[in-house]
């Protein structure tokens, strides 16, 4: 039996050369520091990919259940969570897995930023690790969709709004994001594809990338004070330490097998504690008892876009991400040599600490700052008799459905009302009937897309309701449209 079984491994040893190529890969040589304590800041990145292979199995499972339609996906995750034999966790080992991605992601970059590891040679080893980092956000982001509920629906209405608001290509990116110019049921299927097929092929070529650098460019030494990087001399004083080094399999391979093996039973003592997240309420945008909010990993930016004035969203939205992510991107352009010890590098340690203390702010205030500032404040409060006076029976009937769909937790009418959206007292002086169609069945800005929830009867009440909003006396931007072309 032992003899077969070594003629077996040897038949696949002479086709696949595993010898040469992967245990070469294995016994590649490391800086003989590694080995002290300061090594085990080094075991944050194999584990992050762990979870990202861990996240892959328990995704087959799920794929094999859900239903990527917004008519059935919110049920099947029910399903899943009371019906599948250990299918809640199974959902919750996908989520808190994707969780501590997400933190061991950012812990490895930022041990990589305090220690130097970025400079000359491995520049493109971080540029690499930004683009997973950013791959790895957009794995949330689309998996929070997936979830289905309130909150996913109210974060996609966000999402669309930002992406909306690109110069030029925004309404077109926003129909390729959604399958049509509203959620429905082709957006799920869309995001289902981003998900499952593209976002973790995006992450498995950056990663296979990004490994084969770290062989290549070779695993960086604990930083030294005053000991700096100088490309002209580098590559040679770090050879010339690898002669001494020892190799990556066994010592240092089973240090980051060890902290694998804790994060893990972390992740399902969580899971089996905690269990899986959602899905919450229905993605309804017309129910009352919800205030939606993001994962907490977009809980920061949620609290910027919700406390920013309305002049400034577009360019928060759209500026400020680009220049973030450049300065991340081209930093080691710029600081690729010298000091690598955080002990000389005090603006590096500043940089972190501000960045931490800022996140940690905006969190709070993430938490804190509902969607609309009084969700259910508004409910009761009638539409003002003034402005239903004398109005014919369609346009009541639009009045009605403002009042029942809880358009005023949002908006306000004479000064009564939600302040997220804007004051509704005069629209029809600034938008047309097209415009209103468009913006009550597409939304836009930070308002959901009405389309799957009214009917074309009720738009068009609605709407003509919304065309009697404007002061006595007044032209509506309607008729000063028809005016201009008249002219």
């Amino acid at each position: 039996m032992k003899q077969a079984i070594g003629k077996l491994l040897w038949w696949f040893e002479e086709r696949l050369e595993l010898r040469t190529s992967l245990w070469t890969v294995m016994r590649h040589p490391i800086p003989r520091d590694l080995r002290t304590q300061v090594g085990w800041l080094y075991v944050f990145g194999s584990t992050a990919m762990t979870l990202l292979v861990l996240q892959i199995v328990t995704g087959i499972g799920l794929g094999m259940v859900y239903v990527p339609s917004a008519g059935e996906a919110y049920e099947s995750l029910e399903h899943i969570n009371y019906n599948v034999e250990l299918g809640w966790m199974l959902r919750a080992i996908h989520n808190w897995s994707a969780n501590g991605m997400v933190v061991l992601v950012v812990v490895h970059m930022t041990q990589v930023f305090l220690m130097g590891a970025y400079k000359y040679p491995r520049e493109l080893t971080w540029m690499i690790g930004v683009v997973l980092f950013l791959l790895t956000l957009g794995m949330a982001f689309t998996g929070q969709v997936l979830r289905w509920d309130a909150d996913s629906y109210w974060g996609l209405g966000v999402g669309v709004a930002m992406v909306g608001r690109i110069p030029y290509i925004g309404p077109e990116l926003v129909e390729l994001m959604l399958g049509g110019p509203t959620v429905g049921a082709d957006t799920l299927s869309r995001f289902f594809a981003l998900h499952v097929f593209v976002m973790p092929g995006l992450l498995f070529a950056s990663l296979t990338v990004h490994l084969y650098l770290v062989v290549r460019k070779g695993i960086s030494e604990p930083p030294k004070p005053d000991d700096l990087v100088d490309p002209e001399t580098y590559v040679e004083k770090y050879e010339e330490k690898l002669k001494t080094g020892d190799p990556f399999f066994p010592d240092v391979f089973l240090r980051d097998a060890a902290f694998i093996g804790l994060t893990l039973l972390v992740i399902v003592g969580m899971s089996a504690i905690l269990g899986p997240d959602g899905p919450g309420a229905p993605p309804d945008p017309t129910l009352l008892a919800v205030e939606p909010l993001p994962d907490w990993y977009f809980l920061p930016a949620f609290a910027v876009l919700a406390l920013s004035p309305p002049s400034l969203e577009t360019g928060i939205i759209l500026i400020a991400p680009v220049i973030i992510v450049a300065i991340m991107f081209l930093f080691p352009v710029f600081a690729g040599k010298g000091q690598r010890s955080p002990r000389r590098r005090p603006v590096a340690v500043l940089i972190v600490i501000g960045c931490f203390l800022s996140y940690c702010v905006l969190w709070q205030l993430g938490v804190q700052e509902p969607w609309s500032p009084h969700m259910t404040a508004w409910s009761g409060v009638p539409v003002p008799t003034h402005m239903i006076k004398g109005r014919s029976p369609k346009e009541l009937q639009g009045a009605a459905i403002l009042q029942e769909k809880t358009c005023r937790n949002c908006h306000a009418l004479d000064g009564q009302g939600g302040q997220r959206g804007p004051d509704l007292t005069v629209v029809a002086t600034r938008l047309t009937r097209d415009q209103l169609i468009r913006q009550v069945v597409q939304g836009g800005g930070n308002m959901p897309a009405y389309g799957k929830e009214l009917n074309r009867f009720e738009v068009e009440a609605l709407v003509s309701f919304l065309e009697t909003l404007k002061p006595e006396g007044y032209a509506s931007a309607e008729a000063s449209v028809v005016t201009d072309r008249a002219d």
